[in-house]
């Protein structure tokens, strides 16, 4: 009878026990859930930071290759100013009535 109630005892002993470990268990893995919820959150989050980054860096990419190409055109066109002023130079000086 006394092992009988032994037994009984730890039976309950480990039901308890068994019922405490599953309960740590559930909230370890709702902790966990929660944790991997936040990541994946700030994952996104970090993801379409980065995407509008890119996006502005290309509109800016865009805009200074624009502006680039606008200053060389500028040069190019004052190069030719210059060469045609230089022509010009040379022809007045070249023309005997004005020295």
């Amino acid at each position: 009878q006394n092992q009988h109630e032994d037994v009984k005892k730890q039976l309950l002993d480990l039901q308890l026990q068994h019922n405490s470990l599953r309960l740590e268990h559930r909230k370890s893995l709702e902790t966990q859930s929660q944790k991997l919820a936040q990541l994946q959150q700030e994952k996104d989050s970090q993801v379409t930071n980065l995407q509008d980054t890119v996006f502005k860096l290309r509109e800016e990419s865009k805009l200074l290759r624009k502006a680039h190409q606008e200053v060389h055109s500028q040069l190019l066109s004052a190069q030719a100013q210059m060469e045609e002023f230089r022509q010009l130079k040379e022809a007045l000086q070249k023309m005997p009535g004005l020295r």
